[in-house]
């Protein structure tokens, strides 16, 4: 591997995430915000997406289940893609793209919180997840890329100012750490 390599990637990070914190601040806060109150009001966070945005959601609901920075209490999470009989009965019965749909369907309350990542911004099956959550009465959050939303609807779009894969999952990395870390300082209080 050529150490230039290692370098190129590094800066190019720093000018995406430098983008992301002017242009993301405002909505990321106000989405931490958010959170903090459906938490607060025993709401629960939702999260789905695919590949490794079913990864960064599932790191969200595992932060918040478990712990952060803090030995706390646990809040209610759940990311939809990580029960493979859910994920497969739901594909092969009613195509891939009502995966999320149906679940936020049935497990979405009005006050709770929906996470979409989709870093292309076109996943048709998140656009179909965060559309629901708002007809349930939750927030909808869509964490993208440089496209945002595509044909979707949410009340939130955090769209990275990248359309580079790594960077847009980096940021969104940054994004679920930074609110948890706002999660820790608003409600937690340390474990016994």
């Amino acid at each position: 591997m050529e150490s230039g390599l290692i370098a190129e990637h590094f800066a190019a990070h720093a000018d995406v995430v430098e983008r992301s914190a002017g242009q993301l601040r405002e909505p990321a806060e106000e989405v931490g915000r958010v959170l903090v109150e459906a938490l607060r009001s025993g709401n629960k966070a939702i999260a789905f997406g695919n590949g490794g945005s079913a990864t960064q959601a599932s790191h969200l609901a595992g932060e918040l289940l478990g712990r952060f920075h803090l030995t706390r209490q646990p809040f209610p999470a759940v990311a939809l893609a990580g029960d493979a009989g859910t994920v497969t009965c739901i594909a092969n019965d009613f195509g891939y793209e009502a995966l999320f749909e149906r679940q936020v369907e049935a497990l979405a309350a009005a006050g709770d919180v929906a996470f979409g990542f989709t870093t292309s911004g076109r996943s048709e099956n998140v656009r179909c997840g965060l559309s629901m959550a708002k007809r349930k009465g939750a927030t909808a959050v869509a964490v993208t890329g440089a496209a945002g939303l595509a044909g979707g609807e949410a009340d939130y779009v955090l769209a990275v100012p990248s359309d580079v894969t790594a960077h847009v999952q980096e940021v969104h990395l940054m994004l679920l750490h930074v609110w948890c870390v706002y999660v820790d300082e608003q409600l937690g209080q340390a474990g016994e």
